[in-house]
């Protein structure tokens, strides 16, 4: 298999979190008091099951090439009250593309603790 064309290297990677924790991870932890979290895990298997699971209804839906959108988001206060992510299915692959909201999106990732930097 062919490395994908999006693919980065592990220096840019770092870059990009350095960038992140240095600008709005400061302004994060002042306006909560803590740190938060920032990364988030899913196993392969669990992602690709939830992608085969939208391709299926997509294609149901005759989407033929839907797309994923990645939402940052918190939890409920009274729960923990660190940031999460959640994916969204789109009705098509661009990032202009519509969410579909016939699709559940997917959550319950691990947030790692304390964060673990790149």
């Amino acid at each position: 298999m062919t490395k994908p064309a999006k693919c980065i290297s592990v220096d840019e990677a770092r870059q990009l979190q350095d960038n992140w924790v240095n600008t709005r991870a400061v302004e994060i932890e002042r306006a909560q008091g803590s740190v938060d979290t920032r990364e988030f895990f899913y196993t392969v298997d669990e992602l690709q099951e939830y992608l085969d699971y939208v391709k299926d209804l997509s294609k149901k839906q005759k989407i033929d090439s839907p797309g994923i959108r990645i939402y940052f988001a918190a939890h409920d206060s009274s729960l923990d009250d660190k940031a999460t992510v959640f994916l969204a299915p789109t009705m098509g692959d661009t990032v202009h593309s519509n969410n579909n909201y016939d699709i559940e999106a997917l959550n319950s990732s691990s947030g790692g603790w304390p964060p673990k930097n790149y």
